[in-house]
């Protein structure tokens, strides 16, 4: 077992490299053959928010995301595991950072990042049923946030009219090509509810446009 860890070791380096190369070109090869539809369910208009998405649609969601906020600087709470480090270096492309941690490790730190990161005006995003599920559950990161700093949550979603959906437990969902994308996208408040009916408030509003 020892003597694969080196060549283990280095077709992680070279992966890390390629791959997210390799996924940027294919979503944009995707986003620029495609015909994309937005729908905006309430007025983006604040200049702040904390961002969500569900895991399963990430693959799009970060080039609406700049479509709608070209400008923002934002960061991407991403796993500390490998396909981690891939989503982190794809994103990286888009001029989005990383912090690196999830409600299973590194929780508690990643989060006095995001609330420091964004009282400097910067955004968040966070996927609240990542990195490993369960598929839409939710988490309380970025209610949390959204609480502290008196924020409004921006949503995003998307379907596809054509799609590949994954095996795995997100049901990742990737658009065809030259397939029609329509992104919904909404700002919903979280102030003054406690916990766990925030939580419910949320996931409710973040299920209305999800991928089935």
């Amino acid at each position: 077992m020892k003597k694969n860890r080196p060549f283990k070791t280095f077709t992680r380096k070279i992966g890390a490299v390629l791959v997210p190369a390799i996924l940027y070109l294919l979503m944009r090869l995707i986003w620029l053959s495609s015909r994309k539809r937005f729908h905006y369910i309430t007025p983006i208009t604040q200049e702040q928010y904390v961002c969500v998405c569900w895991h399963s649609e990430l693959f799009m969601t970060p080039l609406a995301y700049r479509r709608i906020h070209p400008k923002h600087t934002v960061n991407a709470i991403i796993s500390q595991h490998f396909d981690g480090e891939l989503i982190a270096g794809t994103l990286g492309y888009m001029g989005v950072k990383s912090m690196r941690g999830s409600s299973s490790k590194g929780a508690a730190r990643v989060l006095l990042q995001a609330l420091k990161a964004m009282e400097a005006g910067e955004e968040v995003m966070i996927s609240p049923d990542g990195p490993r599920g369960p598929r839409y559950h939710m988490s309380e990161g970025a209610i949390a946030l959204a609480q502290k700093l008196h924020l409004p949550i921006f949503i995003i979603n998307y379907t596809a009219s054509r799609c590949w959906q994954l095996r795995s437990w997100d049901r990742f969902v990737i658009p065809k090509p030259f397939s029609t994308i329509d992104f919904y996208i909404q700002g919903v408040s979280v102030g003054g509810m406690e916990s766990e009916e925030a939580k419910s408030f949320l996931r409710e509003k973040m299920l209305e446009h999800a991928f089935a």
